[in-house]
Parts: C-alpha cells; structure tokens; sequence
C-alpha cells in the first residue's frame, strides 16, 4: 500500500512538472521602450482613451478587423502599451498621486493589453483561441501563460486582474469595467477618468451592467433570477463587500445586487427575493463587431 502511495504521488508530481514545462511563461515585448518618450508627469491614458473612441461601438463591441488593418492606430496602442511598461504604480508613485490613479492605471492597462492581444493574433474567433500547448482550463494560455510588462515587471493579465486590482482594492465594482474581450463582459467603454472622476465611472459602470436583462434578468413568470457568470466566478467579492458594509450576505451575489441597483431593478428584486436564482453560463465570444 506505501510503495503504490508513493509511485501515486511520483506521478502526479511527474505530470505537474510537464505541465509546468510545457506551458512555460511566454514573456511578450510590445515594443522596445524608449525613456525619452515618456511623459514628465501623471500618465498618458489620452492616447489609448483616443483610440477606444475610434474603434469602440456606443454598446462596446470593438472593430478588430479595421484596427488590425490600420499601421497608425496599432503603433499608437504599442506606444500607450510602451508607457505602461515603463511605468506603474509600483516604480513610479509619484505619477498616481491617489489609490484612484493607481487603480485606473491597472484597469485600463489590463484592458489594453487584452486588445493588443486580440490584435496580435487575429483573426479570433474567441480569446481562448490563444491556448497553451495543454489548455487544461480556458483561457489558460491568454491569461496565465503570456506576460506582459507592467513597469518593468513582466505579469500575466490572470495575476493583474487577481493578485492586484481584486485583491488590492477590493472593490467589486471593478468587474464592471475590466473586459476580458468576450461576450459576456463588461461593455467597453471610451471614456477613462482618473481621479475623483473613477468614483463616478465605476457607479455609472455598474449601474449600467445591473440594468442589462442581459446580466440581471427577473423573470416573474417563472419565479427566477439569472444573473451574469460574474457573479458567480467572483461569488466572495460581492459577498465579501456586503459584510463590509454590515449587510447580509446569506443571499450571495443576489443581495449585493439588490443592495447596489438603480431603484427600479431594485424594487424588481425585492418582489422577487422567493425567486429561484441561477447563473448564466460564461459566453467567451470575442466582443467583435
């Protein structure tokens, strides 16, 4: 019984290391960066803000296909993407004054990275397209196994969104505004304010996302709630943003929402705390147009 424990445990430690071997990080260099080019201060998002505006849709789906085919367009993202591996919170604190400067810097690096990401590699049909050699869950090989520079460290988006922005700023508000280009994100939106200016980007940002029967649907008929697969795959930030907030929490997710909806998703969902709740399935489509 000991000798097939241990020849159990060899291989399962054998499997982990070639699992390991093969899907070994992909450091990705956008574009050699030049000190010279930074700005003097604060942090360039006008430039990427400028680009959203050109290639986003009014309801957040992005034109890849003619941002692909534009040389100008794509050096410009690769010089924004060159400021943010130059620069960060982290290396250069004096340029994010406030925790609101700081958290915009992530999101909105994270969402760019996703871009140039897509770009990099279209066409796609979807962001788990970019597998690792053994894709043993989606979206392994774009979001954990390619790394990026965030200030001179080399990060995968899976860290950013997780070790960083969630764990950092616990703020659940967050997964209203970062998109991982699929259906069932966030729209993507033009605008990116910094500072006090954030506040009122996350609260319009939510606001926005619970009042879409896309993600928040009450459906009186049948007695039931389906929510978007964000709350489901990040159940205890919402949870965890109730108790802070000495609200309960038995509910889940669907409290939080109750709690934080405009008023007239909110009475919806006060007629409807009996309602049995479910949870969408997660859509990884690629948000094109």
């Amino acid at each position: 019984m000991a000798t097939t424990t241990i020849v159990t445990a060899l291989l399962v430690l054998a499997a982990l290391v070639a699992l390991l071997v093969v899907n070994l990080k992909e450091r990705v260099v956008v574009v050699d960066r030049d000190d010279g080019d930074l700005p003097i201060a604060g942090f360039p998002h006008e430039s990427f803000e400028t680009l959203l505006q050109r290639f986003v849709s009014s309801d957040g789906y992005v034109d890849y296909e003619r941002w692909h085919g534009d040389a100008d367009a794509r050096r410009q993202l690769d010089e924004y993407l060159a400021a943010v591996a130059g620069l960060s919170p982290e290396n250069a604190p004096e340029r994010f004054p406030t925790e609101r400067d700081a958290l915009a810097y992530w999101m909105y690096a994270y969402n760019a990275y996703v871009i140039w990401s897509v770009l990099d590699k279209w066409p796609l049909e979807s962001v788990t397209d970019v597998a690792a050699p053994l894709e043993i869950v989606k979206g392994l090989g774009f979001f954990y196994r390619r790394r990026f520079s965030f200030g001179g460290e080399y990060l995968s988006l899976y860290h950013v969104e997780n070790e960083i922005i969630r764990k950092q700023y616990r703020d659940p508000r967050i997964h209203f505004v970062l998109n991982c280009g699929s259906e069932s994100c966030p729209t993507l939106r033009p605008e990116l304010p910094t500072g006090d200016e954030l506040l009122r980007f996350l609260e319009h940002s939510t606001d926005e996302f619970l009042s879409d029967p896309k993600h928040v649907e009450i459906d009186h008929d049948a007695r039931r709630i389906r929510l978007s697969a964000i709350f489901k795959m990040y159940k205890s930030d919402f949870v965890d943003d109730l108790r802070a907030q000495g609200l309960p929490s038995d509910r889940g997710p669907v409290a939080w929402v109750e709690a934080t909806a405009p008023d007239d998703v909110r009475d919806e969902l006060v007629r409807a705390r009996d309602y049995v709740v479910d949870y969408r399935d997660f859509d990884w489509a690629l948000n094109s147009q």
